[in-house]
């Protein structure tokens, strides 16, 4: 049993200034979205190492395709998906094709200069601008209409500990990478945290405000604005705490398997654990923007539940002509697409809250990856694959668009969204605009 803290040790141990959000961020958040409007979702799917284009890509455009192997868990949804051929990564600069595709897949700018060094390339760091989903959730967080609980939720699935361009694909800003929750316990803590965090929110508000203004007077005006930043946010959770009805969470609390540990042979278990969570982070309208990251770019899974003993990056690196690690491959990639698959059919399955149609309806789900293909680390073709209404684009179609910036689909994301951007990430891959996609 853990001994409740007392105020002066909460304080303590939380901190003051920068060291305050990340732990704030992780209680829960209070605020609850007005329903009236149509509920809007998108998911973002990231799995790593690229695919075997035979397997992957229909041979046909238009509506008549057919789906090939890795794809066929998706059948049932054929006239419910978008699947997107020739979308190409044309962010270069510093960094190698692995930290680029991971670095620039969201963000659609370039890394900054740093000391993280990999492949034959030069080094790298973070990236140099905001990710998609958090722009748009910036967007749908100005609105009363459309602002939920938590703006986004971030998911992952065995991502490692360490923090580098190969493990981070969502920014909140410039050099600001959000790190992806994998431990479903930890996910299930931040949605149906227990209201004493409330209280002890409530308690430290008032001094942490006081804190943050004694230190302000002590810095530079570079680290008075990364501070502002900072008081910002408890403003916001302030005003957050004071409304006097908060909605109840709306649905019954899931009841997570004891034990699970977060290791490679638990990743079946841990992918469906953390899926449903997001589902119910849906039904409750915590969040309308979320991600689910699969081990990370060069990530190195070895599914032995598949039968594969041998890491993922590594089989990506063998040549086409090796028809056992592309067979191994094919299986690997069709996995996830039956993980993604069960996330559409949650959704699918599942009534729209206050509204007609299925969560599927209301929801865009995107798979895809930080390379085109492994042993090539080509940023050209990078698969982008929907599934569902929620963004109100023309579904049941394989379109080749051959050479086409992603840069341009990122900006049809936001625009489906209401947010009209002129731009995002790098101005000169966005010269033709968005895509027209509905």
């Amino acid at each position: 049993m853990v001994r409740p803290q007392s105020r002066r040790e909460f304080l303590r141990h939380m901190g003051l200034a920068a060291a305050a959000t990340p732990f704030l961020g992780n209680l829960p958040s209070l605020g609850f979205a007005n329903s009236a409007a149509r509920k809007q979702r998108l998911v973002v799917v990231f799995s790593p190492n690229g695919i075997v284009p035979k397997n992957f890509w229909p041979d046909e455009t238009g509506t008549d395709f057919q789906l090939k192997p890795i794809m066929q868990p998706f059948a049932e949804y054929k006239d419910q998906m978008l699947i997107l051929k020739g979308m190409c990564d044309k962010i270069r600069g510093d960094g190698d094709s692995h930290m680029r595709g991971m670095g620039c897949l969201l963000t659609g700018t370039e890394l900054f200069p740093g000391n993280i060094q990999g492949g034959s390339h030069t080094p790298a760091g973070w990236a140099s601008g905001k990710s998609i989903d958090q722009e748009i959730k910036q967007h749908l967080q100005q609105s009363a209409e459309t602002r939920t609980r938590f703006g986004s939720l971030e998911f992952g699935v065995m991502v490692p500990d360490r923090a580098d361009t190969w493990t981070r694909m969502v920014y909140a800003g410039a050099n600001k990478p959000i790190a992806p929750i994998d431990d479903p316990y930890q996910m299930f803590g931040k949605l149906y945290g227990q209201m004493k965090d409330r209280q002890n929110l409530k308690s430290i508000l008032d001094d942490l405000q006081e804190d943050l203004g004694r230190v302000s007077t002590l810095i530079s005006a570079e680290d008075r604005q990364l501070l502002e930043e900072q008081t910002t946010f408890v403003r916001e959770m302030e005003r957050e705490l004071q409304q006097e009805n908060p909605a109840e969470v709306g649905h019954a609390v899931p009841k997570l398997e004891p034990g699970v540990k977060e290791e490679n042979d638990n990743m079946p278990k841990i992918s469906r654990m953390n899926i449903d969570l997001m589902v119910n982070s849906f039904k409750a309208d915590f969040t309308r923007i979320a991600t689910l990251q699969y081990t990370n770019s060069v990530g190195q899974a070895k599914m032995r539940w598949l039968g594969i003993d041998e890491g993922h990056h590594g089989l990506s690196h063998e040549p086409d002509d090796n028809e056992d690690a592309q067979e191994k491959l094919t299986k690997i990639n069709t996995w996830y697409a039956e993980e993604i698959a069960y996330l559409v059919k949650r959704l699918a399955e599942t009534p729209e809250p206050g509204s007609v149609g299925s969560m599927l309806d209301h929801t865009t789900v995107i798979w895809t990856n930080e390379l085109g293909k492994g042993n090539s680390h080509t940023l050209n073709d990078v698969p982008f694959v929907m599934i569902g209404g929620g963004l109100g684009f023309k579904m049941g179609q394989s379109l080749n668009l051959k050479n086409t910036s992603h840069n341009r689909l990122l900006m049809s994301l936001a625009h489906s969204f209401g947010h009209h951007v002129e731009q995002f990430g790098n101005p000169d891959h966005c010269g033709d605009g968005p895509l027209v996609l509905s």
